[in-house]
């Protein structure tokens, strides 16, 4: 009798459809093994772990995380692709890169695949109703990030922006940055500057940048330090750091390092570049204090410490891309739970995707806020060095992206972000050459020579010069149609410039 037990309830137990018995989710996370990344798989993957051991996914399916290198170009595309259509996964996490992330994201949507990145902050992707329509971007886009700036303008009442930026031309994090913030602030109608820098390629002008900054009210950079701290220096020996204009620096990924002597080298300039630094405020991102958090940052240094990663500078940092990852498996096993209660399946990726979005949920750092178009809304801090003598930095603002609110922290005045009036170029009165004759008689004999040679010339060199500047004109078509070709083929769509 109890081997007819078994071999019925043997049976029963094969003929339950598999969501009854514990499903199997196919995880792709596309992060790059090459540990600069301070989004690397080495990184990421405890948090990964850490996350499917968290209630919420206790009663749900199994993960099977699948990790590949995305090296941040093509490989990310191709390890996706070379999936047979039996074993394509059933979520993807990142890619992180822009790029990367396009090409993926497009292969993704067309397959029904969801994918949800701590990356791909550039404009671009804002657009899901066609090519990216299965993106979910859990960390706040960098149009979310310009939303600070463009409260603080209106608080403020700034005019004039500078936008100084280095483009490495590679991975671009600092272009798309300030496309970011470019696109926010011309929607108001301010007169907008930018000023780019090769910093690969040529040493930066700093002269030259000090002529821009001289006609700006705000200036807003985003640059290695090394490149900032070199600005700052330069500016603070001319004497634009006292009021006249503001500085600000965006560095959103390394936040919690920020401001620890950001502005010290150990080298002869350090004095004066602390004294500078009192004029430079800092974009970064809001940090998080839950109690939740400081165990899951132990937990995941601990990881990170005991795996013995190589060459990893500060590798015990928990940034934004490492909570970001791990939220995303919360988000993506709710949105799944939710969408089975409603006779979907795992295969229903853009059911589950627009499940992921305009929701909230806890996060492992706070409160997750997913708008309806499936970006994070983000909260960001403003910090500012209060100790001069000391170089000490403190959190001064923040702005919480979910309502819309820009917020001095109390007992701190406004009065660093009052500006004190324009400030001109120092110039110097020019001195009498004229030789005793008066200024009106010289200046007609200049102007009637030069008239003269104008006239006697232009016939000569008209030809020659009209044909010179068709050719330069063709040339330069000829560029920015390679550029847009180029953006087409990068197939981020940018209205920034044409790359």
């Amino acid at each position: 009798m109890s081997f007819l037990t078994s071999v019925c309830l043997s049976f029963w137990l094969a003929m339950l459809p598999v969501t009854a018995l514990s499903e199997e989710i196919r995880v792709l996370v596309l992060l790059p093994k090459n540990n600069s990344y301070i989004f690397s798989i080495a990184r990421v993957s405890p948090a990964l772990e850490y996350a499917k051991k968290s209630p919420q996914l206790s009663e749900g399916p199994t993960f099977n995380l699948s990790y590949e290198n995305s090296a941040c170009d093509m490989d990310a595309l191709y390890a996706l692709v070379n999936k047979s259509p039996d074993n394509r996964p059933d979520l993807i996490l990142g890619p992180v890169c822009e790029y990367a992330a396009a090409a993926v994201v497009r292969v993704a949507s067309h397959w029904n695949i969801p994918v949800i990145s701590a990356g791909a902050l550039a404009t671009g992707f804002s657009n899901k109703k066609t090519e990216y329509s299965h993106l979910t971007r859990i960390s706040p886009p960098y149009l979310k990030m310009a939303e600070t700036f463009s409260a603080m303008f209106e608080y403020f009442k700034w005019k004039n922006p500078l936008l100084v930026y280095d483009d490495d031309k590679v991975e671009r994090n600092c272009y798309f940055t300030m496309e970011g913030v470019h696109n926010v602030l011309m929607e108001e109608d301010h007169h907008i500057v930018t000023y780019m820098i090769y910093s690969k390629e040529e040493k930066v002008d700093t002269e030259d940048l000090i002529k821009s900054i001289y006609e700006s009210e705000v200036i807003i950079m985003c640059a290695e330090a090394d490149i900032i701290r070199d600005i700052m220096l330069a500016v603070h020996r001319r004497r634009l750091t006292g009021g006249n204009h503001i500085f600000f620096n965006i560095e959103l990924f390394n936040s919690s390092s920020y401001g620890d002597g950001s502005w010290r080298r150990g080298d002869k300039h350090d004095t004066e570049a602390r004294l500078a630094y009192s004029a430079l405020n800092t974009l970064t991102s809001l940090r998080s204090v839950k109690p939740e958090f400081e165990n899951f940052s132990m937990e995941v240094k601990r990881s990170i410490q005991g795996a013995n990663i190589r060459h990893c500078k500060d590798c015990d940092n928990v940034n934004m891309f490492i909570e970001g990852f791990h939220d995303a498996l919360l988000l993506y096993g709710s949105a799944l739970k939710e969408a089975k209660k409603n006779n979907y399946t795992k295969k229903d990726g853009l059911e589950i995707t627009h499940r992921m979005w305009n929701k909230s949920f806890e996060g492992i750092a706070g409160r997750v806020f997913i708008d309806e178009n499936g970006d994070r809304e983000g909260d960001f801090s403003v910090i500012a060095m209060t100790d001069r003598e000391k170089g000490t930095y403190e959190t001064v603002a923040n702005y919480y992206g979910v309502n819309r609110s820009f917020q001095l922290v109390p007992g701190f005045s406004s009065e660093r972000f009052t500006l004190r009036g324009t400030q001109k170029p120092f110039q110097t009165e020019p001195t009498d050459k004229s030789c005793g004759l008066e200024v009106s008689a010289v200046t007609g004999i200049i102007v009637g020579a030069l008239l003269g040679t104008a006239l006697l010339m232009a016939f000569h060199f008209f030809r020659k010069n009209y044909r010179i500047t068709i050719e330069r004109r063709t040339q330069r078509e000829e560029c920015d149609i390679g550029k847009h070709r180029q953006l087409r083929e990068d197939s981020i769509r940018s209205n920034f410039s044409a790359a």
